[in-house]
């Protein structure tokens, strides 16, 4: 795997919100957990797990404002003694009806999921298919949405497949940063490398600064590693200023990968004296490194 796809794996996993084994979850009944939010104290931190048979369990857990757990009595639940606790997840996808006792600040009990038809059609019109009891309830837990599936269609990407659209969901992708980025002159060829950008937060705005020194319509293979090695508008306009133009982005992506930076060339080169090739520089730097 090279190094910025790597990257952008890494960056996907610190974003999903959503174990790998919640996308492995069933629609039968599920346990659930509510505590005290663990960085928020004003959220509700809550676990949702089902045990399958001789294989393991899967988990979802995640911290929600109260106003999510629709029908909890947040007074009640905080408050001491125990008692009967019920309460609702809606969302696009689906929706989880959960009852149990709690109080005290935590609660336990069972919920069972339903996955919404209308968005199973929805899925199911844009050629997407029948989710699997898992991916129906993975879908809900990245809270997966409309627009979000009617947008990629709209920009004529590849049909995305469940897991697609749980990895997209998960990351925040929205219609809204679709259409933004086709209008940038970026549709990325594919739904992975959509997923890509979106895990490297390649925007539309990061993208101009770009234009603005010169680099208009770097392919989107180019982007991922502009991005992956941190190189920024303001590297290039550094070399751009002791006389390095127009130098190639593998050449930029190689330049920074070494730890040359336009402050090193400047200490290395003596004034006055021509600009080394590039070859050279890394000659330079090698020379520096050793002494």
């Amino acid at each position: 795997m090279n190094r910025p796809l790597a990257l952008a794996c890494a960056l996907l996993c610190a974003s999903v919100a959503v174990s790998s084994a919640c996308l492995a979850q069933s629609a039968n009944l599920v346990r659930f957990t509510l505590e005290p939010g663990h960085n928020d104290r004003e959220k509700i931190h809550g676990n949702f797990q089902q045990d399958r048979d001789h294989q393991g369990h899967e988990q979802w857990s995640t911290g929600f404002p109260p106003s999510d757990l629709m029908g909890l009595e947040v007074s009640s639940f905080r408050g001491p003694g125990a008692r009967p606790i019920h309460f609702t997840i809606v969302r696009e996808a689906g929706r989880l009806d959960c009852s149990g006792s709690g109080g005290g600040g935590r609660a336990r009990g069972d919920c069972r999921f339903t996955m919404d038809p209308g968005f199973a059609h929805l899925l199911a019109a844009h050629g997407i298919g029948t989710p699997s009891d898992r991916q129906a309830f993975g879908l809900m837990a990245v809270n997966a949405r409309r627009e979000m599936i009617e947008a990629i269609a709209a920009a004529h990407y590849p049909t995305p497949s469940m897991d697609n659209l749980m990895a997209l969901a998960a990351l925040g992708v929205d219609g809204r940063y679709i259409a933004e980025l086709s209008r940038a002159g970026y549709r990325p060829s594919s739904i992975q490398k959509l997923i890509e950008f979106k895990a490297l937060a390649i925007t539309p705005q990061w993208i101009a600064g770009f234009v603005n020194v010169g680099y208009a319509n770097v392919p989107g293979d180019g982007l991922v590693q502009l991005k992956a090695l941190g190189i920024t508008p303001e590297f290039i306009a550094g070399y751009q200023r002791i006389g390095y133009r127009n130098l190639p982005v593998n050449t930029l992506v190689e330049l920074k990968a070494l730890d040359i930076t336009p402050d090193f060339v400047r200490r290395a080169v003596p004034a006055g004296q021509p600009l080394p090739s590039v070859g050279h520089l890394e000659e330079l730097k090698m020379f520096s490194d050793r002494h």
